[in-house]
Protein backbone atom coordinates (compact mmCIF):
# COMPACT_ATOMS: atom_id res chain seq x y z
CA UNK A 1 0.00 0.00 0.00
CA UNK A 2 2.84 2.38 0.85
CA UNK A 3 4.54 1.57 -2.46
CA UNK A 4 1.35 2.26 -4.39
CA UNK A 5 0.75 5.51 -2.52
CA UNK A 6 4.29 6.70 -3.25
CA UNK A 7 4.01 5.85 -6.93
CA UNK A 8 0.65 7.60 -7.23
CA UNK A 9 2.10 10.74 -5.67
CA UNK A 10 5.10 10.61 -8.03
CA UNK A 11 2.77 10.28 -11.01
CA UNK A 12 0.75 13.28 -9.83
CA UNK A 13 3.94 15.23 -9.17
CA UNK A 14 5.03 14.56 -12.75
CA UNK A 15 1.86 16.35 -13.89
CA UNK A 16 2.85 19.45 -11.94
CA UNK A 17 0.68 18.89 -8.85
CA UNK A 18 2.49 20.97 -6.23
CA UNK A 19 0.69 19.42 -3.27
CA UNK A 20 1.54 15.93 -4.55
CA UNK A 21 5.16 16.97 -4.88
CA UNK A 22 5.23 18.03 -1.24
CA UNK A 23 3.48 14.87 -0.03
CA UNK A 24 5.81 12.75 -2.16
CA UNK A 25 8.85 14.39 -0.55
CA UNK A 26 7.49 13.68 2.93
CA UNK A 27 6.86 10.02 2.05
CA UNK A 28 10.32 9.60 0.51
CA UNK A 29 11.90 10.90 3.73
CA UNK A 30 9.68 8.63 5.82
CA UNK A 31 10.68 5.58 3.78
CA UNK A 32 14.34 6.55 4.13
CA UNK A 33 13.93 6.45 7.92
CA UNK A 34 12.14 3.10 7.73
CA UNK A 35 14.90 1.71 5.52
CA UNK A 36 17.59 2.86 7.96
CA UNK A 37 15.90 1.14 10.91
CA UNK A 38 15.26 -2.00 8.89
CA UNK A 39 18.87 -2.45 7.84
CA UNK A 40 20.09 -1.86 11.40
CA UNK A 41 17.88 -4.65 12.64
CA UNK A 42 17.99 -7.15 9.76
CA UNK A 43 21.06 -8.90 8.30
CA UNK A 44 22.89 -7.79 6.24
CA UNK A 45 23.49 -4.25 7.45
CA UNK A 46 24.45 -3.26 3.90
CA UNK A 47 22.39 -4.63 1.03
CA UNK A 48 23.56 -3.15 -2.27
CA UNK A 49 22.35 -3.29 -5.86
CA UNK A 50 24.43 -2.81 -9.01
CA UNK A 51 22.84 -0.48 -11.57
CA UNK A 52 23.57 1.17 -14.91
CA UNK A 53 21.97 4.52 -15.74
CA UNK A 54 20.88 5.61 -19.22
CA UNK A 55 20.27 9.00 -20.87
CA UNK A 56 16.52 8.35 -20.53
CA UNK A 57 16.95 8.64 -16.77
CA UNK A 58 17.33 12.38 -17.43
CA UNK A 59 13.57 12.61 -18.04
CA UNK A 60 11.80 14.55 -15.27
CA UNK A 61 10.95 12.30 -12.30
CA UNK A 62 12.27 9.17 -14.08
CA UNK A 63 15.27 8.65 -11.81
CA UNK A 64 13.03 9.12 -8.78
CA UNK A 65 10.95 6.14 -9.91
CA UNK A 66 14.00 3.94 -10.39
CA UNK A 67 15.39 4.76 -6.95
CA UNK A 68 11.98 4.24 -5.34
CA UNK A 69 11.88 0.70 -6.74
CA UNK A 70 15.29 0.04 -5.22
CA UNK A 71 14.32 1.35 -1.79
CA UNK A 72 11.06 -0.64 -1.93
CA UNK A 73 13.14 -3.82 -2.13
CA UNK A 74 15.10 -2.96 1.00
CA UNK A 75 18.40 -1.88 -0.51
CA UNK A 76 20.39 0.81 1.28
CA UNK A 77 23.28 1.11 -1.20
CA UNK A 78 23.57 1.38 -4.96
CA UNK A 79 26.70 0.75 -7.00
CA UNK A 80 26.26 3.04 -10.00
CA UNK A 81 28.17 2.13 -13.16
CA UNK A 82 30.02 5.30 -14.13
CA UNK A 83 32.64 3.90 -16.53
CA UNK A 84 31.87 0.98 -18.82
CA UNK A 85 32.21 0.03 -22.51
CA UNK A 86 34.51 3.00 -23.02
CA UNK A 87 31.88 5.51 -21.86
CA UNK A 88 31.84 7.74 -18.80
CA UNK A 89 28.77 9.00 -16.91
CA UNK A 90 29.68 12.69 -17.08
CA UNK A 91 27.94 15.56 -18.87
CA UNK A 92 29.49 16.33 -22.25
CA UNK A 93 30.42 19.84 -21.16
CA UNK A 94 32.06 18.57 -17.95
CA UNK A 95 34.02 15.64 -19.33
CA UNK A 96 37.80 16.15 -19.15
CA UNK A 97 38.55 12.46 -19.79
CA UNK A 98 39.81 10.53 -22.81
CA UNK A 99 36.48 8.73 -23.08
CA UNK A 100 33.15 9.70 -24.60
CA UNK A 101 30.23 10.68 -22.39
CA UNK A 102 27.33 8.25 -21.96
CA UNK A 103 25.09 11.29 -22.57
CA UNK A 104 26.69 12.31 -25.89
CA UNK A 105 24.17 12.56 -28.72
CA UNK A 106 21.20 11.77 -26.48
CA UNK A 107 19.55 15.16 -26.53
CA UNK A 108 20.35 15.50 -22.85
CA UNK A 109 24.09 15.82 -23.42
CA UNK A 110 24.77 18.19 -20.54
CA UNK A 111 22.46 16.67 -17.92
CA UNK A 112 24.52 15.59 -14.90
CA UNK A 113 23.02 12.21 -14.05
CA UNK A 114 25.82 11.38 -11.64
CA UNK A 115 25.12 14.45 -9.51
CA UNK A 116 21.40 13.69 -9.65
CA UNK A 117 21.68 10.06 -8.58
CA UNK A 118 23.97 10.94 -5.67
CA UNK A 119 21.59 13.63 -4.43
CA UNK A 120 18.36 11.71 -4.97
CA UNK A 121 19.89 8.51 -3.63
CA UNK A 122 20.97 10.10 -0.38
CA UNK A 123 17.50 11.64 0.06
CA UNK A 124 16.20 8.07 0.10
CA UNK A 125 18.75 6.72 2.57
CA UNK A 126 20.86 5.12 -0.16
CA UNK A 127 24.65 5.21 -0.02
CA UNK A 128 25.82 5.88 -3.57
CA UNK A 129 29.04 4.17 -4.64
CA UNK A 130 30.54 4.66 -8.09
CA UNK A 131 31.50 1.55 -10.04
CA UNK A 132 34.26 1.72 -12.68
CA UNK A 133 35.75 -0.71 -15.15
CA UNK A 134 39.54 -0.61 -14.81
CA UNK A 135 41.78 -2.54 -17.23
CA UNK A 136 38.86 -3.00 -19.64
CA UNK A 137 38.65 0.49 -21.12
CA UNK A 138 36.50 -0.13 -24.19
CA UNK A 139 37.27 -0.84 -27.82
CA UNK A 140 36.93 2.78 -28.97
CA UNK A 141 39.86 3.84 -26.80
CA UNK A 142 42.39 1.31 -28.11
CA UNK A 143 41.27 1.79 -31.72
CA UNK A 144 42.31 5.43 -31.63
CA UNK A 145 45.54 6.01 -33.54
CA UNK A 146 47.10 7.79 -30.57
CA UNK A 147 46.18 5.02 -28.10
CA UNK A 148 47.00 1.79 -29.92
CA UNK A 149 50.26 1.28 -28.03
CA UNK A 150 48.18 1.01 -24.84
CA UNK A 151 46.40 -2.23 -25.78
CA UNK A 152 47.44 -5.47 -24.08
CA UNK A 153 49.11 -8.04 -26.33
CA UNK A 154 50.11 -11.66 -25.87
CA UNK A 155 52.95 -13.56 -27.50
CA UNK A 156 50.69 -14.93 -30.22
CA UNK A 157 50.29 -11.49 -31.77
CA UNK A 158 46.78 -11.09 -30.37
CA UNK A 159 45.00 -8.34 -28.48
CA UNK A 160 41.75 -8.76 -26.58
CA UNK A 161 40.00 -7.49 -29.72
CA UNK A 162 41.33 -10.35 -31.83
CA UNK A 163 41.75 -13.18 -29.29
CA UNK A 164 38.88 -15.56 -28.52
CA UNK A 165 38.13 -14.40 -24.99
CA UNK A 166 35.28 -14.99 -22.58
CA UNK A 167 33.31 -11.73 -22.34
CA UNK A 168 32.12 -10.47 -18.97
CA UNK A 169 28.45 -10.41 -18.05
CA UNK A 170 26.52 -7.36 -19.09
CA UNK A 171 23.89 -5.81 -16.86
CA UNK A 172 21.21 -7.50 -18.96
CA UNK A 173 20.11 -10.95 -17.89
CA UNK A 174 22.19 -13.56 -19.71
CA UNK A 175 23.87 -11.00 -21.99
CA UNK A 176 27.60 -10.60 -22.56
CA UNK A 177 29.66 -7.54 -23.32
CA UNK A 178 31.03 -7.39 -26.90
CA UNK A 179 32.77 -4.04 -26.43
CA UNK A 180 35.65 -5.13 -24.23
CA UNK A 181 39.25 -4.09 -24.74
CA UNK A 182 41.97 -4.67 -22.18
CA UNK A 183 45.00 -2.45 -21.86
CA UNK A 184 48.64 -2.94 -20.98
CA UNK A 185 48.70 -1.99 -17.29
CA UNK A 186 52.28 -0.76 -17.64
CA UNK A 187 51.31 1.87 -20.22
CA UNK A 188 52.13 5.30 -18.80
CA UNK A 189 49.64 6.87 -21.19
CA UNK A 190 46.65 4.80 -20.09
CA UNK A 191 47.59 5.17 -16.43
CA UNK A 192 47.58 8.94 -16.87
CA UNK A 193 44.25 8.89 -18.71
CA UNK A 194 42.65 6.56 -16.16
CA UNK A 195 43.91 8.62 -13.23
CA UNK A 196 42.29 11.69 -14.78
CA UNK A 197 39.03 9.74 -15.09
CA UNK A 198 39.17 8.65 -11.44
CA UNK A 199 39.79 12.23 -10.33
CA UNK A 200 36.85 13.49 -12.38
CA UNK A 201 34.50 10.98 -10.72
CA UNK A 202 35.94 11.60 -7.25
CA UNK A 203 35.09 15.30 -7.56
CA UNK A 204 31.47 14.30 -6.97
CA UNK A 205 32.36 12.96 -3.52
CA UNK A 206 30.42 9.68 -3.81
CA UNK A 207 30.06 7.49 -0.73
CA UNK A 208 32.60 5.06 -2.15
CA UNK A 209 34.33 3.85 -5.30
CA UNK A 210 34.49 0.31 -6.65
CA UNK A 211 37.11 -0.84 -9.17
CA UNK A 212 36.11 -3.73 -11.46
CA UNK A 213 37.96 -5.59 -14.25
CA UNK A 214 41.25 -5.47 -12.35
CA UNK A 215 42.55 -8.32 -14.45
CA UNK A 216 43.54 -9.60 -17.88
CA UNK A 217 41.01 -11.27 -20.22
CA UNK A 218 40.17 -14.93 -19.92
CA UNK A 219 40.39 -17.21 -22.96
CA UNK A 220 38.12 -20.10 -23.91
CA UNK A 221 39.03 -23.72 -23.13
CA UNK A 222 42.75 -24.37 -22.87
CA UNK A 223 43.35 -20.64 -23.35
CA UNK A 224 41.78 -20.05 -19.92
CA UNK A 225 45.08 -21.28 -18.46
CA UNK A 226 48.38 -19.48 -18.92
CA UNK A 227 51.04 -22.16 -19.09
CA UNK A 228 53.52 -20.57 -21.54
CA UNK A 229 55.06 -17.15 -21.66
CA UNK A 230 53.24 -16.52 -24.97
CA UNK A 231 49.91 -16.87 -23.11
CA UNK A 232 50.68 -13.86 -20.94
CA UNK A 233 49.50 -10.37 -21.88
CA UNK A 234 52.96 -8.85 -21.47
CA UNK A 235 53.97 -8.23 -25.09
CA UNK A 236 52.74 -4.65 -25.28
CA UNK A 237 55.59 -2.17 -25.66
CA UNK A 238 55.35 -0.76 -22.12
CA UNK A 239 55.09 -4.13 -20.42
CA UNK A 240 57.88 -5.56 -22.58
CA UNK A 241 60.28 -2.73 -21.78
CA UNK A 242 59.46 -2.82 -18.06
CA UNK A 243 60.14 -6.56 -18.00
CA UNK A 244 63.54 -6.13 -19.64
CA UNK A 245 64.37 -3.48 -17.05
CA UNK A 246 63.93 -6.10 -14.34
CA UNK A 247 67.26 -7.55 -15.45
CA UNK A 248 70.29 -6.62 -13.33
CA UNK A 249 72.76 -7.09 -16.18
CA UNK A 250 72.78 -7.32 -19.98
CA UNK A 251 73.23 -11.07 -19.96
CA UNK A 252 70.05 -11.40 -17.90
CA UNK A 253 68.23 -9.03 -20.26
CA UNK A 254 69.30 -11.09 -23.28
CA UNK A 255 67.98 -14.31 -21.77
CA UNK A 256 64.67 -12.67 -20.82
CA UNK A 257 64.26 -11.50 -24.43
CA UNK A 258 65.09 -14.91 -25.87
CA UNK A 259 62.70 -16.59 -23.44
CA UNK A 260 59.92 -14.23 -24.54
CA UNK A 261 60.68 -14.85 -28.22
CA UNK A 262 60.97 -18.63 -28.07
CA UNK A 263 59.15 -19.67 -24.91
CA UNK A 264 62.20 -21.62 -23.75
CA UNK A 265 66.01 -21.47 -23.64
CA UNK A 266 68.47 -23.51 -25.70
CA UNK A 267 72.05 -24.31 -24.70
CA UNK A 268 73.39 -21.98 -27.39
CA UNK A 269 71.34 -19.13 -25.87
CA UNK A 270 73.57 -19.21 -22.79
CA UNK A 271 76.65 -19.34 -24.96
CA UNK A 272 75.42 -16.48 -27.16
CA UNK A 273 74.65 -14.31 -24.12
CA UNK A 274 78.13 -14.93 -22.74
CA UNK A 275 79.74 -14.00 -26.07
CA UNK A 276 77.63 -10.84 -26.39
CA UNK A 277 78.35 -9.66 -22.85
CA UNK A 278 81.61 -11.22 -21.69
CA UNK A 279 82.05 -8.48 -19.07
CA UNK A 280 78.93 -9.68 -17.16
CA UNK A 281 79.03 -12.43 -14.60
CA UNK A 282 76.17 -14.87 -14.36
CA UNK A 283 72.80 -13.66 -15.73
CA UNK A 284 70.76 -11.92 -13.07
CA UNK A 285 67.33 -10.34 -12.66
CA UNK A 286 64.80 -9.48 -9.98
CA UNK A 287 63.89 -12.49 -7.85
CA UNK A 288 66.69 -14.72 -9.14
CA UNK A 289 68.77 -16.46 -6.51
CA UNK A 290 72.35 -16.40 -7.87
CA UNK A 291 73.40 -18.98 -5.28
CA UNK A 292 70.80 -21.42 -6.60
CA UNK A 293 71.53 -20.79 -10.30
CA UNK A 294 75.14 -20.22 -11.40
CA UNK A 295 77.57 -21.15 -14.15
CA UNK A 296 79.32 -23.76 -11.97
CA UNK A 297 76.35 -26.09 -12.43
CA UNK A 298 76.20 -28.57 -15.34
CA UNK A 299 74.75 -26.88 -18.44
CA UNK A 300 71.55 -28.96 -18.55
CA UNK A 301 70.87 -28.32 -14.87
CA UNK A 302 71.64 -24.63 -15.24
CA UNK A 303 69.34 -24.36 -18.26
CA UNK A 304 66.42 -26.07 -16.50
CA UNK A 305 66.77 -23.86 -13.43
CA UNK A 306 67.02 -20.69 -15.50
CA UNK A 307 63.88 -21.57 -17.44
CA UNK A 308 61.97 -22.16 -14.19
CA UNK A 309 63.21 -18.85 -12.81
CA UNK A 310 62.28 -17.03 -16.01
CA UNK A 311 58.76 -18.47 -15.91
CA UNK A 312 58.34 -17.28 -12.34
CA UNK A 313 59.68 -13.86 -13.35
CA UNK A 314 57.25 -13.33 -16.26
CA UNK A 315 54.23 -14.49 -14.25
CA UNK A 316 55.20 -12.22 -11.36
CA UNK A 317 55.69 -9.37 -13.83
CA UNK A 318 52.25 -9.87 -15.38
CA UNK A 319 50.62 -10.09 -11.94
CA UNK A 320 52.43 -7.02 -10.68
CA UNK A 321 51.10 -5.00 -13.59
CA UNK A 322 47.54 -5.59 -12.38
CA UNK A 323 48.42 -4.64 -8.81
CA UNK A 324 50.32 -1.54 -9.90
CA UNK A 325 47.45 -0.38 -12.09
CA UNK A 326 45.06 -0.63 -9.14
CA UNK A 327 47.54 1.22 -6.94
CA UNK A 328 47.80 4.01 -9.54
CA UNK A 329 44.00 4.36 -9.60
CA UNK A 330 43.83 4.55 -5.80
CA UNK A 331 46.65 7.10 -5.69
CA UNK A 332 44.67 9.34 -8.05
CA UNK A 333 41.94 9.83 -5.44
CA UNK A 334 42.22 13.27 -3.90
CA UNK A 335 39.46 12.72 -1.34
CA UNK A 336 39.28 10.04 1.34
CA UNK A 337 36.43 7.60 0.71
CA UNK A 338 35.74 3.88 1.04
CA UNK A 339 37.35 2.00 -1.85
CA UNK A 340 36.57 -1.52 -3.00
CA UNK A 341 38.02 -4.05 -5.43
CA UNK A 342 35.72 -6.33 -7.42
CA UNK A 343 37.12 -9.70 -8.48
CA UNK A 344 36.49 -13.35 -9.27
CA UNK A 345 37.25 -15.72 -6.37
CA UNK A 346 38.96 -18.15 -8.78
CA UNK A 347 40.88 -15.45 -10.68
CA UNK A 348 44.08 -16.19 -8.75
CA UNK A 349 44.08 -19.98 -9.08
CA UNK A 350 47.14 -21.97 -10.07
CA UNK A 351 46.44 -24.83 -12.48
CA UNK A 352 48.53 -27.98 -12.68
CA UNK A 353 52.29 -27.86 -12.14
CA UNK A 354 52.98 -24.46 -13.67
CA UNK A 355 49.75 -23.00 -15.05
CA UNK A 356 47.72 -20.05 -13.80
CA UNK A 357 44.26 -18.71 -14.46
CA UNK A 358 44.84 -16.47 -17.48
CA UNK A 359 43.20 -13.49 -15.73
CA UNK A 360 46.08 -13.39 -13.23
CA UNK A 361 43.83 -11.61 -10.77
CA UNK A 362 45.93 -11.99 -7.63
CA UNK A 363 43.26 -10.53 -5.36
CA UNK A 364 44.87 -12.09 -2.29
CA UNK A 365 47.50 -9.36 -2.70
CA UNK A 366 44.99 -6.50 -2.95
CA UNK A 367 45.31 -3.96 -0.11
CA UNK A 368 43.51 -5.10 3.05
CA UNK A 369 42.25 -1.57 3.59
CA UNK A 370 39.96 -1.98 0.57
CA UNK A 371 36.64 -3.76 0.75
CA UNK A 372 36.94 -7.07 -1.08
CA UNK A 373 33.95 -7.71 -3.36
CA UNK A 374 34.16 -11.27 -4.70
CA UNK A 375 31.77 -12.00 -7.56
CA UNK A 376 30.37 -15.31 -6.35
CA UNK A 377 28.57 -16.20 -9.56
CA UNK A 378 28.96 -19.97 -9.28
CA UNK A 379 26.39 -21.92 -11.30
CA UNK A 380 25.55 -25.38 -10.03
CA UNK A 381 21.79 -25.25 -9.37
CA UNK A 382 22.45 -25.01 -5.63
CA UNK A 383 24.02 -22.58 -3.20
CA UNK A 384 27.02 -24.82 -2.43
CA UNK A 385 29.34 -23.54 -5.18
CA UNK A 386 28.43 -19.93 -4.39
CA UNK A 387 29.15 -20.30 -0.69
CA UNK A 388 32.42 -22.15 -1.31
CA UNK A 389 33.67 -19.26 -3.46
CA UNK A 390 32.84 -16.77 -0.71
CA UNK A 391 34.46 -18.87 2.01
CA UNK A 392 37.64 -19.14 -0.05
CA UNK A 393 37.89 -15.35 0.00
CA UNK A 394 37.00 -15.08 3.70
CA UNK A 395 39.74 -17.56 4.60
CA UNK A 396 42.38 -15.74 2.54
CA UNK A 397 41.46 -12.23 3.65
CA UNK A 398 43.63 -10.52 6.28
CA UNK A 399 42.03 -9.88 9.68
CA UNK A 400 39.73 -6.88 9.57
CA UNK A 401 39.21 -6.95 5.81
CA UNK A 402 35.64 -6.14 4.83
CA UNK A 403 34.35 -8.90 2.54
CA UNK A 404 31.19 -7.93 0.64
CA UNK A 405 30.14 -10.75 -1.71
CA UNK A 406 28.40 -9.92 -4.97
CA UNK A 407 25.83 -12.53 -5.99
CA UNK A 408 23.70 -12.78 -9.12
CA UNK A 409 20.05 -13.64 -9.32
CA UNK A 410 16.43 -12.63 -8.81
CA UNK A 411 14.20 -12.69 -5.75
CA UNK A 412 11.78 -15.62 -5.47
CA UNK A 413 12.77 -17.37 -8.70
CA UNK A 414 15.65 -19.41 -10.05
CA UNK A 415 17.40 -17.86 -13.06
CA UNK A 416 20.17 -19.33 -15.17
CA UNK A 417 20.47 -22.35 -12.85
CA UNK A 418 21.01 -19.98 -9.92
CA UNK A 419 18.80 -20.31 -6.83
CA UNK A 420 16.63 -17.34 -5.82
CA UNK A 421 18.45 -14.54 -4.01
CA UNK A 422 16.81 -15.28 -0.67
CA UNK A 423 18.18 -18.85 -0.75
CA UNK A 424 21.66 -17.61 -1.59
CA UNK A 425 21.44 -15.02 1.19
CA UNK A 426 20.34 -17.57 3.79
CA UNK A 427 23.20 -19.89 2.84
CA UNK A 428 25.75 -17.07 3.09
CA UNK A 429 24.47 -16.03 6.51
CA UNK A 430 24.64 -19.60 7.78
CA UNK A 431 28.18 -20.14 6.46
CA UNK A 432 29.69 -16.71 7.22
CA UNK A 433 27.55 -14.67 9.65
CA UNK A 434 30.46 -12.26 10.18
CA UNK A 435 29.81 -10.82 6.72
CA UNK A 436 27.96 -7.51 7.12
CA UNK A 437 27.28 -6.60 3.50
CA UNK A 438 26.06 -8.34 0.33
CA UNK A 439 25.45 -6.90 -3.14
CA UNK A 440 23.15 -8.14 -5.89
CA UNK A 441 23.77 -8.14 -9.63
CA UNK A 442 21.77 -6.37 -10.98
CA UNK A 443 18.84 -3.94 -11.18
CA UNK A 444 18.30 -4.97 -14.80
CA UNK A 445 17.83 -8.59 -13.73
CA UNK A 446 15.24 -7.72 -11.11
CA UNK A 447 13.46 -5.03 -13.14
CA UNK A 448 13.94 -6.10 -16.78
CA UNK A 449 10.91 -4.17 -18.02
CA UNK A 450 12.06 -0.95 -16.38
CA UNK A 451 15.60 -1.47 -17.62
CA UNK A 452 14.61 -2.11 -21.24
CA UNK A 453 12.25 0.86 -21.34
CA UNK A 454 14.92 3.16 -19.91
CA UNK A 455 17.56 1.82 -22.28
CA UNK A 456 15.61 2.23 -25.50
CA UNK A 457 13.31 5.21 -24.88
CA UNK A 458 13.69 8.33 -27.02
CA UNK A 459 14.39 11.68 -25.45
CA UNK A 460 13.65 13.60 -28.65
Amino acid sequence: AAIQQKEALRAAAMQGNVKAQQQYGVLVAQHAAWLGRCRQQVWPQTQALWIRLYPCDARPWALDGVLDRIVNRGYNQINVEVFYNGRVLLPVNQNPTAWRSVMAGSGADNVDLLAQVIGKGRERGLAVHTWLFSMNVGADYVRRLDKQDAVAQNGLGQTSLTANIVPGMSVELGAVNPDEAFIDPYSVQVRRDYSQLVQAIAQYRPDGMLFDYIRYPRGYGVASVAGRVQDLWIYGESSHQTLLQRAFNYKGMELIQRFMNQGYLKPDDLQAASQLYPQDGDPNWQGLNPVKVNSKLPLTKQLALLQDELWQLVVAHASQGVLDYLATAIAALQYPMPIGAVFFPDGNLSVGKRGFDSRLQMWNRFPAALSWNPMAYGVCGKTDCIVSQILRVVRQSPPGTQVIPAIAGVWQQSVGNRPPLEQQMAAIYQAAPSIKGVSHFAYSWQEPGSDQERKYCRLR
